[in-house]
């Protein structure tokens, strides 16, 4: 009798124990959320919920399967036909397709449900950018700073408006503009960098340290400063900045042509040259340009063989390249006759 009742005393705590192994075993089974199963199971669980739907547009927009999750936004939509944040998602969508006739429908809907949206005025003023309606672009952007007159990131806006208009004046202002509304973005920085630039302006040098402040490993930013200084004989800037980009990107060709390019053309150190050259070529190997200056380097040494297999080379990738052209004329003037290696 003592051992029934032992036994019974302890059945609870057995119990327990598999009640215990049954839920740990199920929660090793559950979904990771934010996995698409999950999502799918809130979907099952929800299937009026049009933030279910919402999620899996997004996860399939993640996987670039943009007919899946146009599919989605749409059931979205049908679910609460008067969220303005899922017809802008969708006309996101169709803009990034370059739908722009059903992007400008998207949005001109969420503007109907929702008339003080930022976003979507901002968005349908890029649809009508990407159309060249500059002044509907202008437009939807000037109505969208009526509704919110310190918003930096519509100036940005107004800053390309204008610029892809061929005004830079103005395009200058409304970036200048952006970046005392926002100081952080850094769009607007390069974008001021590259306008000075083109105007050999060393304001430019400053706009670009400021994107570099905000994004110290953007190739973008580090790449247009050393350009400028390229450009401006200042070689030591320009070779500091191409050394930052390798150790950020050391698979990124670029750097290396233009390291190669400023030994070779600014310092006569060919050697050295053509050691960057090879590694462009590398990096990759239809680099058209980084042949033709490989071949340079053995034509200034006498190397005329090795000279003419890049040349050859350069043409083969690109026939209109004149400057490989030209360089083959040279060599058959000097009598140079040999099939590339």
């Amino acid at each position: 009798m003592g051992q029934h009742i032992a036994f019974l005393a302890a059945l609870p705590l057995i119990l327990l124990g598999a009640c215990n192994a049954a839920t740990e075993a199920g929660a090793e089974d559950a979904p990771q959320e934010g996995s698409l199963a999950w999502i799918e199971q809130r979907i099952i669980e929800r299937p009026t919920d049009p933030g279910s739907f919402a999620a899996r547009a997004r996860f399939f927009e993640a996987l670039d399967s943009m007919r899946l999750a146009e599919a989605d936004w749409k059931r979205a939509i049908a679910l609460d036909s008067l969220s303005a944040e899922w017809r802008i998602a969708l006309g996101s969508l169709y803009f990034t397709k370059l739908r722009v006739l059903d992007a400008e429908a998207q949005l001109k809907g969420a503007i109907a449900v929702e008339p003080g949206s930022i976003d979507a005025r901002s968005k349908l003023s890029e649809v009508y950018l990407m159309q060249g309606r500059y002044a509907d672009a202008m437009a939807m952007a000037n109505e969208a700073l009526r509704i919110d007159p310190l918003n930096g990131s519509t100036y940005n806006l107004k800053g390309w408006i204008h610029r892809l208009a061929g005004d830079t004046n103005l395009a200058i202002s409304s970036y200048q503009t952006a970046i005392e509304r926002d100081p952080e973005l850094y769009d607007s920085y390069v974008s001021l960098g590259v306008l000075h630039a083109a105007r050999h302006n060393d304001l430019a040098l400053s706009y670009y340290d400021n994107a570099i402040a905000l994004r110290p490993g953007s190739i973008e930013a580090l790449y247009n400063k050393a350009m400028y200084a390229q450009e401006h004989g200042r070689d030591s800037l320009a070779l500091a900045l191409y050394a930052r980009m390798k150790e950020i990107d050391s698979d990124y060709p670029a750097p290396y042509y233009n390291t190669g390019y400023i030994l070779l053309e600014h310092q006569r150190r060919i050697a050295e040259a053509r050691i960057e050259f090879s590694v462009a070529i590398a990096k990759l190997p239809t680099y058209v340009q980084a042949y033709y200056s490989r071949g340079v380097t053995y034509e200034l040494e006498g190397e005329l063989d090795s000279a003419y297999a890049d040349y050859k080379l350069a043409i083969q990738l690109d026939p209109q390249y004149t400057d490989a052209a030209l360089g083959l004329n040279r060599l058959a003037e000097k009598g140079v006759r040999v099939k590339p290696r």
